[in-house]
């Protein structure tokens, strides 16, 4: 955008000047500049006889300084949006290769080959703050009642995942359905 300023001095009565800028830019400090050429300008060339009212600058200063402001505002919100961009995908390129435990208490047990012959549930797990020396997971069924009981024994304090068979009390294989575990 191009501004022109025509000034005139009123000391040398005819002699005008005239200046033109281009704002290239749409940061905050080239946004100030230009408006601060502007004001100078306008100020310059009121009329003596009715000047800009107090009122009419202050509103235009803080026009110009909310409009600072928020650019400001704008740079700051993209430079933290980029920077959890950038944590986001560290953050999910250190879990290639591992496995992750979403919290829980949902397993699917099914067949999962044509025959019907194989078994599969998903896999489980606990997170223990300190060693036991005891554990037992107790699947059951979506009215609450037991289907199985794994005693699984000692573990240290950390992460233990384990995978149950399909297998229930009575020797039977679990039909397909989702059911609960709990620790």
């Amino acid at each position: 955008m191009s501004i022109a300023v025509t000034t005139t001095d009123p000391t040398n009565t005819g002699v005008s000047t005239t200046s033109s800028s281009s704002l290239t830019g749409s940061n905050a400090a080239d946004l100030q500049s230009s408006f601060l050429t502007l004001l100078v300008a306008q100020l310059k060339n009121q009329d003596p006889t009715n000047p800009m009212e107090n009122n009419e600058l202050t509103s235009q200063l803080a026009q110009i300084s909310t409009v600072s402001g928020i650019e400001k505002l704008n740079t700051t919100l993209g430079s933290i949006s980029g920077q959890i961009d950038n944590s986001q995908s560290l953050q999910a390129s250190n879990l290639i290769g591992h496995g992750v435990m979403i919290p829980g208490t949902t397993v699917l047990a099914g067949t999962g080959s044509e025959e019907g012959a194989v078994t599969t549930t998903t896999p489980f797990g606990v997170e223990l703050q300190q060693a036991a020396d005891k554990v037992t997971a107790t699947i059951t069924d979506k009215n609450g009642a037991v289907v199985r009981t794994i005693d699984i024994g000692e573990l240290t304090a950390g992460v233990h995942s384990f995978t149950w068979d399909g297998t229930l009390t009575d020797g039977s294989t679990a039909p397909k359905r989702f059911l609960q575990c709990s620790d």
